[in-house]
C-alpha cells in the first residue's frame, strides 16, 4: 500500500511517500504556510496516488498526548472527512532529531537543510511506521 506520510507544522508541513512494497519511505517535498493546507494535501495524495494517510504523532516524552497531538488529530479527523481515505498515526518523537542527524552529514548549508528538514522527518516517521507495520503481519 503507498502511505503519504505528514508531518504537520505551524509554518512547514513535511512530506514523504513510500512505495507499493512499503519497503522505501521518501522526502518528497514542504508546504510552506498554513493557507489552504488540506487542499494541498489533498493534490500530494492524488500526485503520489497514495492509498492512506500517515501523521506524525506528537506525543510528550512520557508517551502521553499533549495539546499537539490534539491539533494534529483534530487535522486529520478533518482531512479524512474531506477525502475518505484511512489515516493512522505513528509517533514522531525524536523524528527532527534524526533528521537533523542525516542532513548533517550531507554537507548542506543550513538554509538549504532548513528547507528539507521536514521532509526528511516525515520520511523518519513513515520508516518507523513501515517497520512496526511489518511486524505487526
Amino acid at each position: 500500500m503507498r502511505f503519504l506520510c505528514i508531518d504537520l507544522g505551524d509554518k512547514r508541513s513535511g512530506l514523504a511517500v513510500c512505495d507499493d512494497d512499503e519497503t522505501i519511505a521518501s522526502p518528497v517535498g514542504v508546504i510552506e504556510g498554513g493557507g489552504n493546507l488540506y487542499d494541498r494535501i489533498i493534490q500530494a495524495v492524488k500526485q503520489y496516488q497514495a492509498q492512506a494517510l500517515v501523521f506524525g504523532l506528537p506525543l510528550n516524552m512520557d508517551g502521553s498526548e499533549g495539546d499537539r497531538a490534539a491539533i494534529v488529530r483534530k487535522f486529520a479527523a478533518q482531512l479524512s472527512e474531506k477525502m475518505e481515505i484511512p489515516v493512522f498515526f505513528q509517533d514522531e518523537r525524536l523524528s527532527s532529531y534524526s533528521a537533523q542527524n542525516r542532513l548533517s552529514q550531507t554537507g548542506l548549508t543550513h538554509k538549504k537543510k532548513k528547507k528539507r528538514i521536514d521532509a526528511v522527518a516525515a520520511s523518519e516517521i513513515l520508516k518507523e511506521f513501515i517497520a512496526a507495520r511489518g511486524k505487526n503481519r
